[in-house]
């Protein structure tokens, strides 16, 4: 797992994570990684999978007999493996 160094961290951010973290019963670098954790992945950001859902859901989507269509038209044969020769 990569690490993270961060210079130059005033006295009071320093003191106010010792703090933090002995809130919630843990290690300064513990919280730390919480802090990191939750404003990399904020609880309400929107995920790729969940946009192109509703972009679908409102364009009408497919229904099963056009998403099995689809399937019946796909080349299921396998693909041949590169060669370097």
């Amino acid at each position: 797992m990569p690490s993270i160094t961060i210079r130059n961290v005033p006295d009071e951010v320093h003191r106010a994570i010792r703090v933090r973290a002995a809130m919630h019963g843990r290690s300064a670098e513990a919280e730390l990684r919480d802090i990191l954790d939750k404003a990399a992945k904020p609880e309400g950001r929107l995920k790729l999978g969940s946009l192109l859902a509703s972009i679908a859901r409102e364009a009408g989507g497919l229904t099963d007999a056009e998403a099995e269509s689809f399937n019946q038209l796909r080349d299921k044969t396998p693909a041949e493996p590169m060669r370097f020769e």
